[in-house]
């Protein structure tokens, strides 16, 4: 399932730098001011920003990745970014319902469903034991193992 997530975000990180740098080309070549700015200053935010969220869809794609490969929970920083795209998609998801539609919002929806279910899975994933359950005699599964009580005997 992880894999999953990885793909999708590694296509997604593809897609929006793809997407502003084709929205920064128009803007270039279009040479029409918007209240004033500089064609240029708004063609090269536009790039500048499309490739700063490519590499941050990418790198949280990469998190996913290391989940899959290591199969166990992400931690410290890796999980911080995976909550973080978990949020991003939660307000894009809002943002694109009124500005594109529903069929964009279902998608983000999907996939901040797929990174909530990503971190939800490998949440209560827990250690193997080194042993048997109940070998050990302390309450932590350590010690010397506790012997049952003798057999009482008929009179």
């Amino acid at each position: 399932m992880a894999w999953v997530v990885a793909l999708v975000l590694f296509a997604e990180a593809l897609g929006v730098a793809a997407l502003n740098w084709f929205l920064g080309v128009v803007v270039d070549r279009q040479d029409m001011s918007l209240a004033g700015l500089d064609p240029h200053v708004m063609s090269m935010s536009s790039k500048i920003g499309g490739v700063v969220f490519g590499l941050y869809f990418a790198l949280c794609g990469l998190v996913a990745l290391l989940v899959a490969v290591r199969d166990r929970a992400p931690a410290g920083f890796g999980r911080v970014l995976l909550i973080s795209v978990a949020v991003v998609h939660g307000l894009l998801g809002a943002l694109v319902w009124g500005l594109v539609g529903p069929t964009a919002f279902l998608a983000m929806v999907v996939v901040l469903g797929l990174v909530v279910l990503l971190l939800m899975t490998y949440d209560h994933q827990q250690e193997e034991p080194a042993g048997p359950a109940g070998a050990g005699g302390g309450a932590d599964g350590t010690g010397p193992p506790v012997t049952p009580p003798a057999a009482p005997t008929a009179p």
